[in-house]
């Protein structure tokens, strides 16, 4: 925005009398400016003297424009599909209310008449515009949805086709089916889809979504479509698309908002067609922050216990799906620094970091978990990464790693950390082996987080039973207890055990948070491998009698952990229930 000297003069006074900015420091500002001539606003915001939410804010108040800030509203998709996606990319300008026939928008600019009458033109309305910020116009930007219109008009498109020739369907559906894989991509990619199921019925093609670890149906489209949009991702992932008896697996990466997102295609002959499944690895969606993630308390100090030590293991076990690469790549980031040498061995390679060596499994090629390992460890690492053990082979050499002084970090498919323990001795490694090596074990499950919305609601009579008979042990017994029991539980403002009800919380459904849920939160147990764990382990003790030591010693359960979370307003009981039904 061009001001001149007077408006700019007046903007800071009111930045300087309002108290959000240093007075000595706006004098010193404009002496440099004297000698350099550049703008005094700018000067002040490249120093970082005041950032550019309040500068904005003060100079809405000057030009006598009103001010709205954006930085965390959470907008209506409707309204922001007033003004097509990349229109407001590209001007800048996003869509608020109408109000007496006038379209509201907020825009940086809003002494821009030729942008605000090219809107007006546009949206066939006369367009009013208010002042907001950089950082507001972004988190705006961020919230527009990918239109699935494109996809809607190219299945039609293709069934007009497949009515026609098969000739035409040869030169048309190249670019057109490019164009709607991506707005799909694009949908999946801000709705923070992990997974995309394209899958084939016997009269349709449906699209499913898994946000949030649910999957979604996203839309459903005409049959004659299938063909096209398959052969479209094999192209793109370098697949043989002449190939429909066999599953293939490929991978190609696309650009969403700056955002690289590598996309991992696997298909499958099923009985209707083919079925693709494609996985998006969104590293900039992702907390590289165990206490982020949701680890506290007893689990966090086992795990920073784990990692200080110079040798021996760290495993983690869960379902597919259940974060266990990502709180490895979290525990690496903690202890990652230029006097150690980290290598990891990955299938596949889903979050690049700096300053660590990563190898991407080939099993092609001959590179595998087993193999390697065995090349790596001849290269002086200090810290080894193998992103699962698979099989015997590659967990001997991983016990063997941390026998002779490496810190390694892996994981198993198991339903519990206990369940670590009689998995490895089923797998052949012996018992004292383990015993020996083993640093800590880790259990965890994913639950969908209580959207920002919500409200509160006291539990019911079978509510309240559960969460005593799962937590009531470990909740205080008295009001004094109250802040000793949440500092090493990690959690605060829990209540006491005798309380006659809980309080819970449900989140408001909304586009943005279907069911109420938006995000996700780990639940952890984690045990450290003692000298009475030890013996146990050498005793080839079971899995439960190794929880029931561990819980004696404050181990605190993932069950634990989720019912703690729901009285704490992370998740809902539904959600703890969901997914750790099947624990103890």
């Amino acid at each position: 925005m061009r001001l001149n000297k007077k408006t700019e003069d007046e903007i800071v006074a009111l930045l300087v009398e309002d108290g959000l900015v240093d007075g000595a420091l706006v004098q010193s500002t404009y002496k440099e400016v004297a000698k350099t001539g550049q703008p005094i606003l700018a000067s002040l915001k490249t120093k970082g003297i005041v950032d550019d939410d309040r500068l904005q804010h003060a100079t809405a108040d000057v030009l006598k424009v009103p001010y709205v800030d954006l930085r965390n509203v959470r907008f209506d998709r409707q309204k922001l599909l007033k003004i097509p996606q990349e229109v407001a990319e590209r001007s800048r300008m996003i869509p608020l209310d109408e109000r007496n026939g006038q379209l509201v928008v907020a825009m940086i600019d809003t002494s821009n008449v030729q942008r605000m009458d090219y809107l007006s033109t546009l949206v066939n309305m006369p367009v009013h515009g208010v002042m907001t910020s950089e950082a507001g116009i972004d988190n705006a930007l961020s919230q527009y949805v990918a239109d699935l219109k494109e996809v809607d008009r190219v299945a039609e498109r293709e069934e007009q086709i497949a009515n026609t020739s098969e000739e035409v369907v040869t030169i048309t559906q190249d670019s057109p089916m490019a164009k709607a894989l991506m707005s799909i991509l694009d949908y999946a990619a801000k709705s923070k889809a992990s997974d995309i199921h394209i899958e084939p019925l016997e009269n349709s093609l449906v699209i499913r979504c898994r946000i949030d670890g649910v999957l979604r149906r996203t839309m459903e489209l005409p049959k004659s479509i299938e063909p096209a949009l398959v052969s479209r991702i094999k192209i793109m992932s370098k697949l043989k698309i002449d190939e429909h008896r066999i599953p293939q697996d490929g991978q190609f990466a696309v650009n969403v908002n700056g955002n690289v997102i590598d996309l991992r295609i696997s298909t499958s002959p099923v009985v209707w067609g083919e079925q693709v499944v494609i996985r998006l690895l969104d590293k900039s969606g992702t907390s590289m922050d165990v206490e982020k993630m949701g680890m506290t308390g007893r689990a966090l100090q086992d795990v920073m216990a784990g990692i200080s030590r110079p040798n021996g293991m760290i495993l983690t076990s869960g379902p597919t799906g259940s974060g266990k690469s990502t709180t490895l790549y979290a525990l690496i980031k903690k202890i990652k620094s230029d006097a150690i040498n980290i290598v990891t061995l990955e299938d596949p390679v889903e979050y690049k970091m700096d300053g660590v060596n990563q190898i991407q499994i080939n099993v092609d090629a001959g590179l595998t978990f087993a193999s390697g390992l065995r090349s790596i460890l001849r290269q002086d690492p200090d810290v080894v990464m193998v992103g699962e053990i698979r099989d015997a082979e590659t967990a001997n050499l991983a016990v063997q790693a941390a026998l002779t002084g490496h810190l390694v970090f892996s994981t198993l498919h198991t339903n519990s950390a206990a369940g670590i323990l009689p998995r490895l001795i089923d797998m052949g490694i012996e018992p004292f082996m383990i015993a020996s090596t083993l640093n800590t074990v880790i259990g965890q499950r994913l639950v969908r987080r209580v959207a920002e919305r919500r409200e509160a609601f006291q539990s019911s009579e079978l509510e309240t039973t559960a969460i005593r008979s799962v937590v009531g042990d470990i909740l205080p017994k008295t009001a004094e207890e109250v802040p000793i029991v949440g500092e090493r539980l990690g959690y605060q403002g829990l209540p006491l055990a005798n309380s006659k009800s809980f309080t819970l919380v449900k989140g408001i459904e909304s586009e943005e948070a279907p069911g109420g849920y938006k995000g996700r939160a780990g639940l952890y147990e984690t045990i450290t491998v003692d000298e009475d764990i030890q013996k146990l382990i050498v005793a080839h003790a079971t899995s439960g009698d190794i929880m029931r030591v561990a819980k004696m010693k404050g181990t605190v359960t993932m069950r634990q952990d989720g019912m703690l979370k729901a009285l704490t307003g992370v998740t809902t009981m539904e959600e703890v229930n969901r997914v750790a039904s099947d624990l103890a």
